[in-house]
């Protein structure tokens, strides 16, 4: 049951980080879709240094801990059905190279940080 807890707990907070994110994003740069990509590249360097840290030491975080942090907060911050129905907004507004740019970013920069943020661990 507490595992359960604290990924709701987590969920929650990292649901509402993005949307702090997302808001801010928009009043400050005009666009909704450079907070989603924020929230999903910071997502994507805190897990992979979390990844890093606890890979051989399994013992430096618990396990409820963990799960707070990847599944609730990490799982909550980050979104893919976000990332796809503002992939899709582009394609039907005719954006295709915006659509492109915007995939291609998304993915080689979160890969990118989720390496940078293990190597950090390391």
């Amino acid at each position: 049951m507490i595992n359960l807890l604290a990924v709701f707990a987590g969920g929650g907070i990292g649901a509402s980080c993005r949307y702090l994110i997302t808001k801010l994003s928009t009043k400050y740069l005009g666009m909704a879709h450079f907070g989603t990509f924020g929230a999903n590249i910071i997502g994507c360097f805190i897990i992979g240094y979390i990844f890093g840290l606890t890979l051989e030491r399994t013992e430096i975080i618990s396990p409820t801990l963990k799960l707070f942090l990847t599944v609730g907060f990490l799982g909550g911050l980050t979104t893919f059905s976000t990332f796809s129905n503002e992939s899709f907004c582009f394609l039907k507004e005719g954006k295709i190279f915006h659509c492109a740019v915007y995939m291609i970013l998304s993915l080689s920069v979160g890969l990118l940080a989720t390496f940078a943020g293990y190597s950090l661990a390391k």
